[in-house]
């Protein structure tokens, strides 16, 4: 259909961005259908995706990346938010176990070469989910940090072949305070590592409470590292 033209991404770009969020999202499901999918690690603004999602009736498929090294507070919010809105968010696991890469490749990766260790646990499980999805919805937000300031609203990402998917950040242009306004206005639930001083969280060798600055300052600390390349090494250039 015409509407997935890629030519056309600053024009939807441009016509989304005077739409509500859950009008983006409902845009998403009625052009993608079966094919789209809310990718989440479940920190605030996932959750509140999630909720407009189900609270307007779009049965959009959700999964998450458990890397095998996530917090017990996040696998535990995880079910507690499956509870609460009735979803089921689909486990994306990696090609190996923990186990399994400290064999291959030494114990605690992390520490070593962090960037080898997310390429294994997290992009490599996602560009084997996106062959199942023509649309995939994430929570960025262009005032989580420097990296994430200039991050469009509709751009194309790239499948591991290098093949097109579409990527739609629905609240790309919300603040964090909106998105906190919003879980408090719905009775929401949020990940109790947020109370101990957590602003974003990943996995727990790699994720260090932080009490200001760049929502996503804590997230690796002692390496010259923002991203775990979700949304750098699948970047396209054109749209994004």
């Amino acid at each position: 259909m015409a509407d997935l033209d890629p030519a056309r991404i600053p024009e939807l770009d441009a016509r989304l961005s005077t739409l509500a969020p859950v009008d983006r999202l409902r845009w998403a499901y009625e052009t993608f259908g079966a094919r789209a999918g809310i990718g989440t690690s479940f920190q605030p603004a996932g959750v509140v995706i999630l909720h407009l999602a189900k609270t307007a009736g779009l049965p959009i498929q959700a999964f998450t990346l458990n890397t095998g090294l996530l917090f017990p507070e996040t696998l535990e919010f995880k079910a507690k938010l499956e509870a609460h809105l009735g979803i089921k968010v689909e486990e994306v696991l990696p090609a190996q176990t923990v186990e399994q890469q400290a064999a291959q490749h030494g114990a605690e990766l992390w520490k070593r070469d962090p960037e080898k260790c997310c390429e294994l646990r997290k992009v490599d499980s996602l560009g084997k989910k996106l062959f199942d999805l023509d649309l995939w919805i994430t929570g960025m937000r262009r005032d989580q940090s420097a990296e994430r300031s200039v991050t469009p609203l509709l751009s194309l990402a790239a499948r591991p072949d290098n093949s097109d998917v579409w990527k739609l950040n629905p609240l790309v242009d919300w603040s964090r305070d909106q998105v906190w306004a919003y879980l408090k206005e719905h009775g929401l639930p949020h990940n109790v590592l947020h109370d101990r001083g957590y602003r974003s969280i990943g996995c727990l060798p790699c994720t260090l409470p932080t009490s200001g600055g760049d929502e996503r300052g804590g997230r690796w600390p002692g390496f010259e590292k923002k991203e775990c390349g979700l949304h750098t090494r699948t970047k396209k250039g054109l749209g994004g």
